[in-house]
């Protein structure tokens, strides 16, 4: 993870920290330090209840397309132009981020993801960009 976001400054903690924005695995309990919850996943979790998400959206539209997302594979090997590709479509939904930039900008957000990797998902690319936004 560390790689990943050198380029937008220190990374503040080993938990998953980045000024304001963090990013969680779903299957992680809520905690009262994270603030704005979005869910940032195309799909829905398998075995997950909406209630036990305490989330304050779900916003599919932000996650890679469904062949960003098939190409990926979580090939680590396929990050940085994963990344690249992932941001080229985010540079085109706009409206689709502003729930996440305002309530990042009000206070601590974490993104929800499902994915097994936790350096190498869409919830860690999307941190760096919004990162790069803010």
């Amino acid at each position: 993870m560390a790689r990943a976001l050198q380029e937008f400054g220190p990374i503040a903690s080993e938990s998953g920290d980045f000024g304001m924005i963090r990013v969680k695995r779903v299957y992680e309990s809520a905690a009262v330090g994270d603030g704005a919850r979005f869910l940032v996943d195309r799909l829905w979790p398998r075995g997950v209840k909406k209630e036990t998400l305490q989330l304050k959206g779900w916003i599919r539209d932000v996650a890679p397309s469904e062949g960003l997302r098939q190409w990926f594979n979580h090939d680590a090997g396929r990050w940085d132009e994963f990344r690249r590709r992932y941001f080229a479509e985010l540079d085109e939904k706009h409206e689709v981020l502003r729930p996440v930039l305002e309530a990042a900008r009000a206070g601590t957000v974490t993104l929800l993801y499902g994915a097994r990797d936790a350096e190498h998902n869409n919830a860690v690319a999307l941190r760096a960009y919004l990162a790069s936004r803010l």
